[in-house]
């Protein structure tokens, strides 16, 4: 009765793309066009999935006040402009200055599982959150992926710093009984964010000489994390696409001109995006080998977005195709709404559980417009067993009271959402409830469905 999986039109190896975002906005409101850092500005725009972090938001008093009991101006912002291209924000974690944006394609919610988010401040003896890092770790189609935010200490001489802050961090993300693996035995791990890593030896006038001429290769040899990944075992499992754009920091504000306050900083790579895949367990000539699942993700694209100058960092934005085999490849519930919908009736959904699926009483279905900017921006909502019809062969029926929400030509999506696993785990085609005198008769008297 019910399509069991939304991947029949996918190829068996589907691709999809990531884009990743990081950028120091030095307490700055959002710019009125942000086009090109998200990529909207491209003919064929095919990302499923944006990751979104931020350093440096504005987090004085009333602003964590407003933000506590409001969205912030940056999230809203995101949600403004991605929900009407069918993205829903997934999950977000903020902590101070910090923010960790996680959107996908509505069709990618019953297979992205958020597992855990987690801050781990390392500012002032470990307690201050201006510095540290943010995450969410989360399941993809039955991947292991975690996603890491981070603000490093600044100034040249903090390098050690800099690389014991990064250790803690990594250290820090444990899982003690959530029944999650350890982040180093997670699929992938996408790590970015303000580092703060600088350029040694090279003196201001060579650096910006080579800067103007693009010699960045000269300059990369002494970038303060290639110079660490040369001598560190783990980091050096952390892969990063070729730095081809100018150093990031530091800027005037409103304008492409490197520093020129008194200060002068010399120019640096401050703002980076680094991966890292699931070490493979080496092969053994006693044991058979199992087929590995497939997931594998390539860079396609690691740039800075020079027009943004509200801040004296420049963003920076990588885009990740990543091909996988499903391991899950049917979500938890299948739902569909039954017969004609109107406004002036009690309707129908029937929804169908896979066997492994534990439901709480405490799981709810909402009504959401196509379009729906996060999970809670539902017009309207059912706990499922107070609403219980029916119940037999795995298929159950729950009545939806939509006589208070206004008739409109928008089209409908109903999600299904999982108490114990914080998740959505179902979600419908796309359909329209039809106004109340919508009733069309065929010769035998009886209304036909307008789905």
């Amino acid at each position: 009765r019910v399509s069991p999986t939304f991947l029949h039109d996918l190829p068996f190896h589907p691709f999809h793309s990531i884009h990743v975002a990081t950028w120091n906005v030095a307490s700055a409101a959002p710019p009125l066009d942000l086009s090109d850092l998200l990529q909207l500005n491209k003919e064929n725009l095919s990302v499923d999935m944006y990751v979104i972090g931020l350093q440096e938001m504005n987090c004085g008093i009333m602003s964590l006040l407003s933000d506590a009991a409001f969205e912030d101006p940056w999230s809203n912002f995101f949600m403004d402009v991605l929900s009407p291209l069918s993205f829903v924000k997934v999950s977000s974690v903020r902590m101070q200055g910090l923010l960790l944006l996680f959107f996908a394609k509505h069709q990618h919610l019953p297979f992205v599982q958020i597992l855990s988010t987690k801050s781990t401040p390392t500012g002032l003896f470990g307690y201050w959150g201006n510095k540290g890092g943010i995450n969410i770790c989360l399941k993809l189609y039955g991947y292991y992926v975690s996603i890491i935010n981070c603000h490093l200490p600044p100034h040249m001489a903090n390098n050690d710093q800099r690389l014991e802050h990064f250790d803690r961090i990594l250290e820090m993300q444990d899982f003690e009984g959530q029944n999650i693996p350890n982040i180093l035995d997670h699929d992938l791990i996408l790590w970015f964010g303000d580092m703060n890593f600088r350029i040694e030896d090279f003196g201001l006038h060579f650096v910006r000489e080579s800067i103007k001429n693009r010699r960045y290769k000269d300059l990369w040899e002494k970038d303060q994390l290639n110079i660490a990944k040369r001598h560190d075992p783990l980091l050096r499992e952390f892969q990063e696409g070729p730095l081809l754009f100018p150093p990031t920091y530091k800027f005037d504000k409103n304008s492409n001109n490197y520093d020129t306050s008194e200060k002068k900083r010399k120019p640096a790579w401050t703002d980076r995006i680094l991966w890292r895949l699931k070490r493979q367990p080496r092969a053994n000539p006693h044991t058979p080998k199992l087929p590995a699942p497939h997931f594998q993700p390539s860079l396609r694209s690691y740039v800075s977005h020079m027009m943004y100058s509200i801040s004296d960092h420049k963003p920076v934005t990588g885009t990740f195709d990543l091909e996988l085999m499903p391991l899950v490849t049917a979500p938890l519930i299948t739902l569909i709404p039954e017969g004609l919908w109107t406004m002036e009736n009690d309707m129908l959904i029937s929804y169908s559980l896979t066997p492994d699926f534990l439901s709480s009483p405490w799981d709810w279905i909402g009504l959401y417009k196509v379009g729906l900017r996060h999970i809670n921006d539902y017009l309207s909502y059912v706990w499922v067993k107070d609403n219980q019809v029916s119940f037999n062969d795995g298929l159950s029926q729950v009545y939806f009271n939509v006589s208070d929400i206004p008739e409109t030509e928008d089209q409908f999506l109903l999600c299904y959402y999982s108490n114990n696993l914080h998740s959505v785990v179902g979600i419908s085609k796309p359909f329209k409830i039809q106004p109340a005198s919508f009733l069309a008769e065929d010769p035998l008297g009886e209304a036909q469905p307008h789905i």
